[in-house]
């Protein structure tokens, strides 16, 4: 269950729709949604999404900043930093994001595609001290 009180002071405020809220629709909202009920339609958002225990997502698609998934999602996922599948959570659909994380006890059923700036690196055709110099420069 998501907490919602005991937020700091300067956190972004959340907006709840409620266990008995059903909409059907196009969702834009620019700060952070917990949807607790039934939802159907497509969400186009900058802001973060979470997905509570026992709530329903139906979308055609969901494009938000951040989704954190406790419940049921239905729908083709794209998120500019990550995707959360908490345990219990269930999630049918393509999902791509920067970050990814799968707990425990989740029904994943879907491709994932992971996007960012990784650059094509060529390992078997460059020297290996090459490649061992590199990695130190970087994480040195």
């Amino acid at each position: 269950m998501v907490k919602l009180e005991g937020k700091k002071k300067d956190a972004s405020p959340v907006v709840v729709f409620g266990n008995s809220t059903s909409f059907n629709g196009v969702l834009r909202f620019k700060e952070t949604l917990c949807i607790q009920g039934k939802f159907k339609g497509s969400i186009e958002a900058t802001g973060a999404l979470i997905v509570d225990r026992g709530a329903v997502v139906e979308a055609d698609h969901i494009s938000v900043t951040s989704l954190i998934v406790y419940g049921t999602v239905a729908g083709i996922v794209h998120a500019m930093d990550k995707v959360d599948m908490l345990s219990g959570a269930e999630v049918r659909g393509d999902v791509t994001a920067a970050r990814l994380r799968i707990a425990d006890g989740v029904r994943f059923e879907g491709h994932c595609s992971m996007t960012g700036d990784e650059k094509d690196v060529e390992i078997f055709s460059r020297p290996t001290e090459e490649i061992k110099a590199e990695l130190q420069r970087t994480n040195g």
